[in-house]
């Protein structure tokens, strides 16, 4: 499997930049952006002919150090604040419970995803068939919540969240990383 080039940015082996907080709405637009480089390095682990120790790495940290964090920060925190600025005609309710199921299901696959992938590097093994089919079934999870969340959830969220609703978002999402708070508050979305 042939390496991103990094100088070309969004490689996919590196985290959404934390200055990039400050707007978190296109922070979490970044985030969903490495989320679709990982599915297709998981694409590319379920269709080699053998382990790219490379790319099972690049996911098995993105799964340990990023997911449940940005997953945290949509449940925990962009979610509600949906819920509390849509209105009726905006059917938020509908389509954050069908990114939630799609997030779901992909979080029940996530514990095997995790072994798979820790076997098969400490082994220097190859993925089996059940293997590939596991990480191709996580990747369309993914995928299938992304899609939703870039197409309803992010431009429902740049028109109905206030800038006070930014700054809260933008200083949770950075508590949660252990960051300290903004001195200046988030640019206006």
């Amino acid at each position: 499997m042939a390496r991103p080039d990094p100088a070309r940015g969004g490689s996919g082996d590196a985290p959404t930049s934390p200055s990039l907080l400050a707007r978190p709405l296109d922070f979490i637009s970044e985030d969903h952006l490495r989320e679709r480089q990982i599915c297709a390095i998981i694409d590319g682990l379920a269709n080699a002919a053998s382990l790219d120790r490379w790319a099972a790495m690049t996911v098995l940290r993105f799964l340990n150090e990023e997911l449940n964090v940005h997953l945290r920060d949509e449940a925990e925190d962009l979610f509600p604040l949906l819920m509390q600025r849509c209105t009726a005609e905006d059917s938020i309710d509908g389509a954050i419970g069908r990114i939630s199921a799609d997030q779901a299901l992909a979080m029940r696959l996530l514990p095997r995803m995790r072994r798979v992938l820790a076997r098969c590097l400490d082994r220097g093994s190859d993925l089996s068939g059940g293997d590939r089919d596991l990480l191709i079934r996580f990747g369309n999870h993914v995928r299938r919540h992304l899609v939703a969340e870039n197409a309803i959830l992010l431009p429902i969220a740049r028109a109905r969240l206030t800038a006070g609703d930014l700054r809260m978002l933008s200083a949770r999402m950075r508590s949660r990383r252990g960051l300290p708070p903004l001195t200046e508050g988030p640019d206006a979305e």
